[in-house]
């Protein structure tokens, strides 16, 4: 896809019992995510950014608790850590860039959720959030 994100990393999934095949609108999508995330790469001086999490099938959404709404299910968003780098310097590093970001979420101070537009003519939101034991909240 890109010079350094997959589409085999962008749909990879532990629940291999469940298909997990992009479609042709969400492969198109995971285009537009695995072009972002090479900015996102470049903005954090060239660090190793490791793909938790991209899109996910329903099947593979529905096994991990998560809502049909999220982004991951039509390979919009991907949950990532960078190492040597904690979710909250992620976040705040994307932020500085100016990155045309839709959602960026530390969440559980475990990882960093990053989102690109639902459709690509879409206008970022540029929401922050933080997701953890307390609730969700705006980063601050």
């Amino acid at each position: 896809m890109t010079p350094h994100f997959t589409l085999a990393e962008l749909t990879a999934t532990s629940h291999r019992q469940f298909d997990n095949t992009p479609n042709e609108a969400e492969t198109a999508n995971l285009q537009r995510l695995a072009e972002f995330l090479e900015q996102v790469k470049t903005v954090l001086d060239g660090k190793p950014v490791m793909v938790n999490s991209a899109f996910r099938s329903k099947q593979v959404n529905d096994s991990v608790g998560s809502k049909d709404t999220s982004q991951h299910r039509i390979g919009c968003a991907a949950d990532l850590r960078v190492p040597g780098m904690t979710p909250d310097a992620v976040v705040r590093a994307v932020i500085a860039a100016g990155l045309p970001f839709d959602q960026i979420i530390r969440e559980f101070d475990a990882w960093t959720h990053i989102s690109v537009t639902n459709t690509p003519d879409g206008t970022p939101r540029r929401q922050a959030l933080i997701i953890d034991k307390a609730g969700t909240r705006p980063f601050a």
